[in-house]
């Protein structure tokens, strides 16, 4: 099936749909990435913390479909920013391959790597417990060197502000190619958007229908786009609206009829919805249902718009 493509100010061409496989269990993520692969996909998005690399690629070779016709994401994780090429060779080593396409800065804050948890280290007040002595600027470099040396093709961010890309990006050798964001119908993060824009820095959408039980997927003024345009389902808007504003887009499921409409729907939406459809699609959030799913307890001010003021 023919995909949508993205291009990254590398000159890298990136799938623009991909497979999503947060919170996607190991005894099922190696059956939802081969599925994946088989019916059309050739991007699949990955993280260190979400513990199941190694059932992805199991996956990813049951598929039959060659390692250089996929392409890759993970992410390093938190704990790992004085050792980035550490947690990278564990990726590699997990997912079977001796490259990634991508590799991200999952969050851009340093976790104390001698914490009470390997992956995420928790403060007594219920705080991520994080390396306060750290500096961003470093894990930056270290995402570079692996570039320099070969094992990632690009790097980029993953829940970076514009506060947080002005803290780095006046010392990189390297502008991050893309930034991985909570964006959806009703987080679409506009201003944001304008910023990455101007910077040639593609945004990447995780969490595209929202979260479990979703109320994006009952939005009146979705389905009622759905409906006029003669698309299947609410979701096929969600996701062709991203598409249409140039954002990649990062479903999840486990389930193989889902799995084949997020692509197709997609695709689809993207073929018919109109620039006044995308317009009325913007303002949906500002009309009062701005909503965040994923708000991680950091205690500090990552410097996003509608995130609640932190306590220490």
């Amino acid at each position: 099936m023919p995909s949508h493509f993205t291009t990254l100010n590398n000159g890298q061409t990136i799938p623009a749909i991909g497979l999503g496989t947060w919170q996607s269990g190991t005894n099922e993520v190696a059956r939802a990435v081969e599925y994946a692969l088989k019916a059309g996909y050739r991007h699949i998005d990955c993280a260190w913390a979400y513990g199941n690399e190694k059932e992805v690629g199991e996956g990813l070779r049951a598929s039959g479909v060659p390692r250089e016709e996929v392409f890759i994401t993970s992410k390093l994780g938190g704990t790992y920013h004085r050792r980035v090429e550490e947690c990278l060779d564990q990726t590699l080593a997990n997912l079977g391959t001796t490259y990634l396409d991508l590799y991200l800065v999952h969050w851009p804050i340093a976790m104390n790597p001698n914490g009470n948890h390997p992956v995420m280290p928790m403060r007594p007040n219920g705080n991520r417990d994080i390396d306060e002595s750290w500096d961003l600027i470093d894990t930056w470099k270290g995402m570079e060197a692996m570039v320099k040396k070969g094992k990632v093709k690009a790097i980029g961010a993953s829940n970076f502000s514009q506060k947080v890309l002005e803290r780095i990006l006046p010392t990189a050798e390297i502008i991050p190619a893309v930034n991985q964001l909570e964006i959806h119908l009703y987080n679409p993060q506009l201003e944001l958007l304008d910023y990455l824009k101007s910077k040639n820095i593609v945004p990447q959408a995780y969490s595209p229908l929202g979260s479990t039980n979703s109320p994006l997927l009952t939005d009146e003024t979705a389905t009622e786009i759905a409906k006029k345009r003669g698309l299947k389902s609410t979701s096929d808007v969600l996701l062709g609206y991203l598409l249409a504003k140039d954002i990649i887009v990062l479903p999840k499921s486990v389930t193989p009829s889902r799995i084949e409409s997020n692509l197709t729907g997609a695709l689809e939406a993207h073929s018919v919805l109109t620039p006044e459809d995308i317009k009325i699609l913007d303002g949906v959030a500002a009309g009062g249902k701005q909503k965040r799913f994923i708000m991680p307890p950091w205690g500090i001010d990552l410097g996003f718009d509608n995130w609640p003021v932190p306590t220490k």
